[in-house]
């Protein structure tokens, strides 16, 4: 599966933690992310993960683009909902773009444990039959 990983700077701690709790189970699949997440993450967890531009910089538009061409399977976004972004219409659009594709989308760290074990559990093989 093609997962996305994204996070708000001050939701980077969150992503960071969740990906070494879930390497194990992250490390079975092909990962993406935005520029200082997915560099974040890779310092922490050796997770080999394709990075994109930041989200202000374009990212959240590029893992858009793979999502309109059916190459993003699940998409783990944690959203700081507290802080103005100065780039809200691209994040919108990306979420938008979950919604058309029927793409699964969590925002916070309780969706994401719920997905994780979902998908290491094999409840995402739909997306292979498509």
């Amino acid at each position: 599966m093609n997962i996305a990983l994204i996070a708000h700077d001050k939701k980077k701690k969150d992503m960071v933690n969740f990906t070494v709790a879930y390497a194990s189970i992250l490390e079975k699949h092909t990962l993406f992310a935005t520029g200082t997440t997915g560099m974040k993450i890779n310092e922490a967890t050796g997770l080999d993960i394709e990075r994109f531009q930041s989200g202000p910089l374009g990212g959240d538009q590029q893992i858009g683009a793979k999502i309109a061409n059916n190459e993003m399977d699940l998409v783990i976004f944690f959203r700081d909902p507290l802080t103005a972004q100065p780039h809200e219409p691209d994040i919108t659009a990306l979420m938008r773009l979950c919604d058309v594709y029927q793409i699964p989308l969590v925002t916070n760290l309780g969706g994401a444990e719920v997905m994780i074990r979902a998908l290491d559990e094999g409840l995402f093989d739909w997306r292979n039959i498509q």
